[in-house]
């Protein structure tokens, strides 16, 4: 209940922050730019507490429902204009003025990129304060190299230290793993440092079996791994782990003799052998066992033992830490790498050569937020960057209702010389929103079967 109460906080601070700085974007440039804003609110349903602007204006609200907010600006919702196609409400010739809908295209195009623009902002100074007050990375270290691979037939050793891959500098595994995503398909040079040597090696990226950003590049393409001790947390209550005598603390060496590496290699696994028996070797202190354990098969069909697993990398982290203008140079190109990145991810959903079932929802992102919170402050504040990087692709995404569908209006304004008929825009709008409407049922859709599937 505590854990449930504590993630739903973290999930609401971060929907606020983020949500609210969104909408402030598109406030503030309107203001700006002399365009009549009538509300500002946080949160959807009835108004807890609210105060008027000193021009009396702007009417600000924090509302019952924090997930979410709008800006209001005189004349900027086209159902407002429908009426035998005269405006419904009679405006004074200074509120005409200072109507949305009577201004020229490049201020409302402003307006509507002033939104996800501020979101790539936040991302920014979030990214810097990170940079700034440090936190912890795995070190680019080779931990292990598997045979046969890419990696032994180029010579690739333990202890190998990654620090280039071609020109782009690798300062971590997550770097490292991020650079091979983007350069599938290739021959590349890996720079390593060996005891103090600077070696060039070439490198052929294969493209993986399953789409790159689902893939395990450094693993299942290049052939290396950071090397990690496979650990049980914690053993479930009646569960198929506890009846095979399974202990917290176990460390799993492999299943059916095969080589256990990752937390993911163990779950896939176990998820194929529902209802029947799998060899499981474990270390548990400075004895070797070999336990027998069945799987058993969820409502999906996947097996599932019932234990919590953990990964503890073989590799001491290390501490990365910015100084100041290292620091605004971070924000900056963090800030790109996690753009073009989100932007490959979104580009092959739609395309579909990525499983809309890896969509989540509003449970993944309250998950995530409780767990980076977890963590610590500037893991929290990492999450809410990449979080702020994720809402502006998706609101430039040229579907009415969203900031990008207002852009498409704009641009074929200014193509025609003159706006689309209001009774189109609502049309489309209606569409628009079915369409976000059904994308957030799918996601909470894909939220709930996870849930079920473990």
């Amino acid at each position: 209940m505590l854990e449930t109460i504590h993630t739903t906080l973290y999930f609401i601070a971060a929907i606020v922050i983020l949500i609210g700085f969104h909408e402030y974007g598109h406030f503030i440039v309107a203001r700006k730019l002399g365009i009549k804003v009538e509300k500002f609110s946080i949160g959807f349903g009835p108004s807890l507490l609210s105060w008027r602007s000193k021009d009396g204006e702007v009417e600000y609200v924090i509302a019952a429902i924090p997930l979410g907010g709008y800006v209001k600006m005189l004349g900027e919702n086209p159902y407002e204009q429908l009426e035998d196609g005269e405006e419904r409400v009679v405006l004074s010739e200074s509120d005409k003025k200072r109507a949305f809908n009577n201004q020229p295209v490049w201020k409302r195009a402003a307006v509507a990129v002033a939104g996800p623009g501020f979101n790539f902002i936040f991302a920014i100074m979030a990214y810097m304060v990170v940079g700034w007050m440090g936190h912890q990375v795995l070190p680019p270290v080779v931990g292990s190299v598997n045979p046969n691979s890419e990696a032994e037939h180029q010579g690739l050793q333990v202890g190998d230290r990654v620090v280039a891959v071609d020109d782009a500098e690798i300062t971590s595994w997550q770097a490292f793993e991020e650079t091979l995503k983007l350069n599938v398909g290739g021959e590349h040079i890996l720079s390593i440092d060996r005891d103090g040597q600077h070696i060039d090696l070439p490198v052929y990226l294969t493209h993986p079996e399953k789409d790159v950003f689902l893939s395990n590049v450094a693993e299942e393409v290049l052939g290396i791994g950071l090397g990690l001790d496979i650990l049980i947390q914690e053993v479930m209550p009646n569960s198929p782990a506890e009846a095979a005598l399974l202990k917290a603390g176990d460390q799993v060496l492999a299943i059916n003799s095969e080589p256990i590496k990752s937390v993911h290699e163990l779950i896939e696994v176990v998820g194929k052998h529902a209802g029947k028996p799998v060899q499981m070797q474990v270390q548990r202190g400075n004895t070797q066992l070999q336990l027998e354990v069945t799987p058993k098969g969820n409502d999906a069909g996947r097996g599932l033992i019932g234990v919590r697993l953990s990964a503890k990398p073989w590799a001491e982290p290390e501490w990365q830490r910015k100084g100041i203008l290292e620091g605004v140079a971070y924000g900056f190109v963090r800030t790109w790498e996690v753009t073009v990145m989100t932007g490959e991810m979104f580009k092959r959903m739609i395309s579909n050569s990525i499983s809309a079932e890896n969509l989540g929802g509003p449970i993944a992102i309250a998950q995530m937020a409780g767990n980076t919170a977890d963590r610590g402050l500037v893991y929290f504040i990492m999450f809410l960057a990449f979080f702020s990087v994720n809402l502006a692709i998706l609101n430039l995404l040229p579907i009415p209702v969203l900031d990008g569908g207002m852009l498409v209006f704009l641009a074929i304004e200014q193509l025609r010389g003159k706006a689309l008929r209001p009774e189109v825009q609502v049309r489309f709008q209606m569409i628009g929103m079915l369409l976000i409407m059904a994308l957030m049922l799918f996601a909470f859709y894909n939220d709930i079967m996870r849930l079920f599937r473990g």
